[in-house]
């Protein structure tokens, strides 16, 4: 499902400082634990299908006809639907509602990653907190179980930790050897150092300057609902449910926003992450490979719960910031280079039940009100196991209900258990899918793999032979479009932001591709010509506000000088005025359409008047002589980087002066 897309591309990591807590003599018994869990999970469990999922019309009729189920759980994020599995693992009649699609709020914007924690051990150690401890030793045990039971959407990533100061070397590889020993047999691999030609040699993007070496670690609404026990997992709007239980509870919720930029993939090696654990303002920032592009964020800074949380271009210029002083002077960060930017909302609780109402609970935090609403709240996603297992024994517990117990630990996801490293090589041979597709649809989908791939039409080329791209730069093909329509989608948004993540990669490549998925969804759900154009509307609308592309615009926008010398205003001046043939001081579709019949290149005009509309400020519908020096000014200084429409005069330019051939390509598309 969309919760499994979340998952996709989880990149396994860890966290390091050094621990002085009993080195654990609870790992063999952890071990021979989650093996005999492992094998329990795999046994016959009562399941309401096996083949094919019950369409959405037959899931409502349930919800509609049930008389009661034994738990109703309010979210669908990780830890909702996490709880929803725990609940039927152990046979209890299970609903779960969310107000929009599975994993559509915090768990689809996050890092990533999956790890142990680097602030959480360091404060352990520093502070001799325990609690902080042992939330380190469950985030393990968990990042081993997700390896395990879904091998097709995580795997191990080393992290580099670049060290500029020579004391700092033994003190981080001491803290990382620990680290490895806290996590015992259920360590990845073991951490190591790099010398500085070797870090180099492995991150050659990184700055020379003063670099001593690395250290390298692993890690990876519709009517009522009746049922016994209501379990609240609404993430950052767990207050709203719990003034719903009871007007006068205090709010526990400390909402706070992580902010995350997608880059091209030259930033970094394909197989290397990079930790900046102090930045200027003490944040931790991820540098991560992400998709075949490059991942870069950071969490922590106190916001307002919202359910349409807005990238501002102040976290999005301190991100460029911090990854310049790690790069190499020779790599230009440039603010034209994000191609999308987004941000969520973590949210940190307070314990009802402390003495110390105000501080922030470390980890996730279950309670259950004086009407029996369990809330579990609080958390990360690495434990969104371990934290419904422990939800639903305080849920069964508090009502009273008879169930088995959980039997999630070992329990593989979907495709999963038929995914193998080679599958990929099957779908190529037995469909004649590109090598591309064929491992983005394996390691998607696992063994499911097959079932996009039959749906998935001839392209009437020689090669592929079937799975017709939604756009060229991408592996997503058309029919997991239709794929996605068998698991809830319901909007164009959910196949652009949760089924695939095209959306969260590339903004413009998701705009060019929305009106052939809205095209399939509109066929396959039977969509009006109205409501064709609503779900393109509200997609579009999706992509500007919160996938970035509003604070590039905002920021163009207030561009109002324009750094350009005499002479560059004068080439930009000579290039505007061959489209603007009666100097009127702007440009429209037509001109730029004129000139472009005469050297003899096709753009339809819908495209053409999105390259016009990316530059017209004002939106009157033309591109003014200021407006275009602006757009030339932006991009001189690497805020824009390759504009559709700078590009595209210019070849046309080069077209008109040589009277030759002229290609015009899409940019790649920053925000």
């Amino acid at each position: 499902m969309a919760f499994r897309k979340a998952v996709k591309g989880t990149l396994i990591g860890g966290g390091a400082v050094a621990t002085a807590f009993g080195l654990s003599q609870f790992f063999e018994y952890r071990k021979n634990q989650a093996r005999l869990a492992y094998v329990e999970a795999q046994g016959e469990l009562k399941m309401p299908f096996k083949d094919a999922l019950p369409t959405r019309e037959e899931q409502l009729s349930t919800l509609r006809n049930t008389e009661e189920f034994d738990v109703l759980v309010v979210g669908g994020g990780a830890t909702g639907s996490g709880c929803a599995l725990d609940a039927v693992t152990r046979n209890l009649k299970t609903a779960l509602v969310e107000r929009s699609d599975f994993s559509s709020g915090t768990s689809s914007r996050s890092t990533k990653l999956i790890h142990g924690g680097v602030r959480y051990l360091q404060k352990a150690i520093m502070k001799l907190d325990y609690e902080q401890y042992m939330m380190v030793k469950e985030a393990l045990h968990e990042r081993a179980n997700l390896l395990n039971i879904a091998p097709h959407l995580s795997a191990p990533l080393p992290i580099m930790l670049p060290v500029y100061k020579w004391w700092q070397l033994p003190y981080y590889w001491a803290g990382i050897k620990m680290y490895d020993l806290v996590a015992g047999s259920q360590c990845l691999k073991s951490s190591y150092v790099l010398s500085k030609s070797k870090a180099l040699e492995f991150f050659p993007m990184l700055k020379k300057d003063k670099l001593v070496g690395a250290i390298v670690y692993y890690d990876g609404q519709e009517f009522d609902i009746r049922a016994k026990c209501v379990i609240n997992a609404t993430g950052p709007f767990t207050d709203s449910l719990r003034k719903m239980d009871n007007q006068k509870t205090a709010n526990i919720c400390q909402p706070s926003a992580g902010v995350h930029i997608v880059i091209p993939g030259y930033y970094s090696p394909d197989n290397m992450g990079l930790l900046d654990p102090a930045t200027s303002d003490g944040r931790v920032i991820f540098f991560l490979p992400w998709e075949k592009m490059t991942i870069a964020g950071t969490t922590d800074t106190p916001t307002e719960v919202t359910a349409h949380p807005l990238p501002m271009e102040d976290d999005i210029n301190f991100i460029l910031s911090e990854v310049r002083h790690y790069l190499s002077p020779d790599v230009e960060v440039r603010r034209g280079d994000v191609l999308a930017a987004w941000s969520g909302i973590r949210p940190l609780v307070t314990d009802p039940n402390s003495k110390d109402t105000q501080s922030i609970c470390r980890n996730h935090i279950v309670n259950i009100s004086n009407s029996g609403l369990v809330t579990i709240a609080g958390g990360k996603w690495t434990t969104y196991r371990s934290m419904a297992e422990e939800t639903l024994d305080a849920a069964i517990k508090a009502h009273n209900l008879s169930a088995a117990p959980s039997r999630t630990v070992g329990l593989m996801l979907d495709g999963g258990k038929d995914w193998t490293p080679t599958l990929y090589i099957r779908l190529v041979q037995d469909y004649g899918l590109e090598n591309e597709v064929a491992q983005h649809l394996a390691a998607t989908y696992g063994g499911r793999a097959f079932e996009v791939a039959k749906m998935a039409q001839v392209t009437g080329k020689r090669w592929p032979i079937v799975g017709k791209r939604l756009v060229s730069e991408f592996p997503y093909i058309e029919s997991e479009v239709q794929y996605a329509i068998k698991e809830y989608a319901c909007t164009a948004i959910d196949v652009i932001a949760r089924r695939t993540r095209l959306g969260f990669l590339n903004v413009q490549a998701a705009d060019e591709a929305l009106p052939r998925i809205v095209e399939i969804m509109g066929k396959e759900l039977q969509w009006t010509e109205q409501k064709k154009k609503e779900e393109l509307e509200a997609a579009k609308n999706f992509l500007y506000l919160e996938m970035g592309y509003k604070a590039r615009s905002d920021q163009l926008s207030k561009t109002t000088e324009i750094s350009l010398t005499a002479q560059e205003i004068a080439r930009y001046k000579k290039r505007f005025y061959k489209f603007d043939k009666e100097s009127k001081g702007f440009i429209t579709t037509v001109d730029v359409q004129q000139v472009l019949e005469k050297l003899s290149i096709q753009i339809d005009e819908n495209a053409l008047h999105e390259i016009l509309n990316e530059v017209d400020l004002n939106k009157n519908g033309q591109v003014e002589l200021d407006e275009f020096l602006q757009l030339m000014s932006a991009v001189q200084r690497g805020q824009i980087s390759d504009s559709r429409l700078a590009i595209l005069m210019k070849t046309a330019e080069e077209g008109l002066d040589l009277r030759g051939p002229v290609s015009v390509d899409r940019s790649g598309g920053g925000v």
